[in-house]
């Protein structure tokens, strides 16, 4: 088994019903460290022949979370779907441990509101976005992104730092990252077309489209 990247000390999966299995096995599929966690035996049991690391645990407990060391995950997703009050619980235990990030699966608005209140930083309507998309965007810097066929996609990211200041027709994107920059929105204004003579702004949002892996390496630059 080869290794896998332990980038912010992986993520935590918490719930493998529909969503949250899915997810899991996407987040695996992109090479990361995937800690699953769910309270059903039956659900454990399939899964762990599938995941890496599949334990069983009442994620409503934080001395149950703590044991298992979610607290050194950076970013941990609470993809509970069946029970409001255990989905609602789980994020009040990540908060209390400290979880930089915490993604929570919201079944309603009023779900939503309720998350977002207890601590949740990002939530999630799995009725709207696919596993595949949602893992795409917890382990990269794209704000979001659609995925087309042939792994193409069109994502919304942030101006890279080392970028910020330099004309388009400077940096040739096309040939030099393998992406085409089409949008850009500039502080206080709305989108455009990009320019060969768009200028990139500090805290500007771009729109490019590329292959899924291009698109990436773009948004991550430094």
């Amino acid at each position: 088994m080869s290794a896998r990247k332990t980038d912010d000390s992986g993520i935590a999966v918490i719930g493998l019903g529909r969503f949250g299995s899915r997810l899991a096995g996407s987040l695996a599929h992109l090479d990361q460290d995937v800690l699953a966690i769910e309270h059903d035996l039956e659900r454990v049991q399939h899964w762990s022949t599938l995941l890496d690391r599949v334990v069983q645990a009442d994620s409503t407990e934080e001395i149950a979370l703590r044991q298992l060391g979610v607290a050194d995950f950076r970013r941990v997703v609470v993809a509970i779907g069946a029970s409001v009050e255990a989905s609602v619980l789980t994020v009040l235990a990540l908060t209390e441990l400290g979880v930089p990030q915490i993604w929570a699966r919201a079944t309603s608005e009023k779900h939503a509101k309720i998350l977002d209140s207890v601590g949740a930083h990002h939530v999630i309507f799995p009725e709207a976005e696919t596993g595949e998309r949602v893992a795409h965007l917890i382990v990269s810097k794209m704000l979001d992104f659609i995925e087309f066929g042939d792994d193409f996609a069109i994502a919304k990211v942030r101006v890279p730092p080392s970028l910020v200041g330099r004309r388009l027709r400077e940096l040739s994107p096309a040939d030099r990252y393998g992406v085409m920059v089409v949008g850009a929105k500039l502080p206080g204004e709305r989108f455009s077309y990009a320019s060969p003579d768009t200028v990139l702004q500090p805290e500007s949002v771009l729109i490019v489209e590329g292959s899924i892996v291009q698109v990436q390496r773009f948004a991550a630059l430094g």
